[in-house]
């Protein structure tokens, strides 16, 4: 952060203002005793004279003038850079209330709760340490762009599996009352001990297979055995399951752009950058907050350099670091927040692993960026 000192020459700090761009940045100030006013502004220079400079007539709007001492300011060159600089400054300055400062919401997932010996399904936004493990706290798929969202995706995946809808915890007996979803054969009916754990859990095991792959298990087996079918002439029995296909694929495009196995969430986001000639890029690993880096369009020897080669060297320097519990989730609703907002400024790409990159699908989404940079 860029520090102004106030001085009691109120002249000096006119002529500090007048002398700042009107760039977006983060900035906070400070009054002689107590917490900072910490903001973000799309015009640095116009927000401080708001807040800074002399009135001629009295007016209702918030004036530091007379109380500020200094003042610490961050250039950005996004909404979404701002947004996370802001982030950062108020767990800084005020690690009790940031979330409330910021209105962060954390954003739903749907979870698979797996430490439960018949696993089900709900809406959380609240994550916990995940793991393949059947012991672990659960598979979360998302993030989604609200509530609704994850409801309405979660109640029609449900529909191509046989895991139960209830909340209840378990006490398997013959004399159990079932539900509606039993009777209808869309349930295997572990309260009423129709099946034991084993087979209820190679079920359950569909289900996560289907989350984790974004679907392609069970496309694959269904495309498989419809075309089996096809081929030793049950043409009847083949279309049935190209109607399955079809409705897999529409319940896939229900999903949200970001929703993933948590776990598996990778991608990276491209927005402007203070520098001319570069972009910023936002790592997302194994979903975990990655360390950002600035890619440069540099010319040597008066030669441009290949972007699929540095953008390959930019991704090899990523290293992977593990996040608290709390920071990855934060930095999560972050994302989702820029992701799913109107106003966001970049491009998002998302890949399934590091190790398998749309080298050029990249270079386009960098391209466009640094054109619509050039273009402003």
């Amino acid at each position: 952060m860029t520090v102004i000192q106030v001085s009691d020459d109120l002249a000096q700090l006119d002529a500090a203002i007048e002398a700042l761009p009107n760039n977006p940045a983060v900035f906070a100030l400070w009054p002689k005793e107590g917490d900072p006013y910490l903001s973000k502004t799309a015009l640095l220079r116009r927000r401080l004279l708001r807040l800074l400079r002399e009135r001629e007539k009295p007016s209702r709007l918030l004036n530091l003038r007379r109380t500020v001492s200094r003042i610490e300011y961050r250039l950005t060159g996004s909404a979404f850079e701002s947004g996370v600089v802001l982030y950062e400054q108020a767990r800084r300055h005020f690690p009790d209330t940031y979330l409330e400062l910021l209105k962060l919401r954390m954003p739903p997932y749907v979870k698979i709760v797996l430490g439960n010996e018949f696993p089900r399904s709900h809406i959380t936004t609240h994550l916990t340490r995940t793991s393949s493990s059947a012991t672990s706290g659960g598979l979360y798929f998302g993030p989604f762009r609200s509530r609704a969202s994850a409801e309405r995706f979660e109640s029609q995946f449900l529909d191509l599996f046989q895991m139960r809808r209830c909340q209840e915890d378990l006490v398997p007996s013959p004399e159990h009352p079932g539900c509606i979803y039993g009777e209808m054969g869309m349930c295997l009916r572990p309260c009423q001990q129709v099946v034991g754990p084993a087979e209820y859990g190679h079920e359950v095991a569909r289900v996560t297979e289907f989350l984790r792959t974004g679907g392609r298990s069970l496309l694959e087996a269904i495309g498989h055995s419809r075309d089996r079918l096809s081929e030793e002439m049950m043409f009847e029995e083949a279309a049935r399951q190209h109607k399955r296909y079809e409705k897999v694929q529409d319940v896939l495009k229900l999903r949200d752009e970001l929703a993933r196995d948590a776990d598996r969430l990778n991608g990276v986001a491209i927005t402007r950058s203070l520098v001319p000639d570069a972009v910023e890029m936002w790592f997302v690993r194994d979903g975990n907050w990655q360390e950002p880096q600035r890619f440069g369009f540099e010319v040597q020897e008066g030669k441009p350099v290949s972007l699929d080669r540095k953008l390959r060297d930019t991704f090899a320097a990523v290293t992977a670091r593990k996040l608290t519990v709390r920071e990855r989730q934060e930095y999560l609703a972050l994302l989702a927040r820029w992701y799913y907002s109107t106003w966001r400024d970049g491009e998002w790409l998302a890949f399934d692993s590091y190790d398998d990159i749309p080298y050029r699908k990249l270079v386009h989404a960098v391209s466009r960026v640094a054109r619509r940079d050039a273009g402003s």
